[in-house]
């Protein structure tokens, strides 16, 4: 039996295909789903969202958002969501160095929440980015 996934933001749809198992960052710990999962509704964390789908694992970062499991689809609603080859690295590490700089600088304390949450998300990114960039490396002859 196939498990049907879906990621979607308010923007656009992600994905849509079917897996054979979906490892997802929930609130309370990190969620592997296989077919056959007991009915779950759950919130998710900003984190790396997996796919399995025979030999293959592709990696997403996720900027949080809700998870709805039934026995045969999992259906995730993410405030942000991007493939590995999606993210600017550059991009990405100067949003992190960004934050970091304003968390040690001082913020007003209203402000840092949204600066935390900021560098998780880019640490996020950079974390699934960079592991693209290693299984691409190791998938080429003499890559290690």
């Amino acid at each position: 039996m196939p498990l049907r996934l879906d990621i979607v933001t308010a923007e656009r749809n992600v994905y849509s295909d079917d897996v054979d198992m979906v490892t997802a960052p929930g609130i309370e710990g990190e969620l592997g789903i296989l077919p056959r999962h007991a009915l779950l509704m759950t919130a998710l964390q900003p984190g790396i969202l997996r796919i399995r789908k025979g030999d293959e694992v592709e990696f997403f970062a996720i900027g949080g958002g809700f998870m709805e499991v039934r026995p045969d689809r999992v259906i995730v609603l993410a405030d942000s969501a991007e493939r590995a080859d999606e993210i600017d690295i550059e991009r990405a590490e100067a949003a992190r160095q960004r934050a970091e700089k304003m968390l040690k600088e001082g913020v007003p304390e209203g402000q840092i929440e949204a600066i935390e949450g900021a560098l998780r998300r880019s640490r996020v990114r950079l974390k699934v980015a960079r592991r693209r960039r290693r299984r691409t490396d190791m998938s080429r002859p003499g890559g290690e």
